[in-house]
C-alpha cells in the first residue's frame, strides 16, 4: 500500500466519522490558584463542532486520492 492511498483512506476515514459524530468535547483547566494549604483549578469544557461540508469535502478528496492513486499503476 502506497502513501497516497493510505492518506485517502485516512481522509475518507476522518470525513466519515466527523460526519457521524458532528463534533467532539474536550476539558481544558483555565486556572489555578492556591491559597494557603488549599488548591483551586477551574476545568472548562470546549465544544468542537465539525461543519458538514468538511466531512464530505474529506471524504471527496479522499475518494479523488484513491482514484488517482490506482490510475498510477
Amino acid at each position: 500500500m502506497n502513501a497516497i492511498r493510505v492518506v485517502a483512506l485516512a481522509l475518507i476515514l476522518v470525513g466519515a466519522l466527523g460526519l457521524a459524530y458532528g463534533g467532539f468535547t474536550y476539558t481544558r483547566e483555565t486556572h489555578d490558584a492556591k491559597l494557603g494549604p488549599l488548591e483551586f483549578s477551574i476545568q472548562d469544557r470546549q465544544t468542537v463542532n465539525i461543519p458538514i461540508w468538511a466531512g464530505i469535502g474529506a471524504i471527496v478528496i479522499g475518494g479523488g486520492l484513491l482514484f488517482v492513486g490506482a490510475g498510477k499503476r
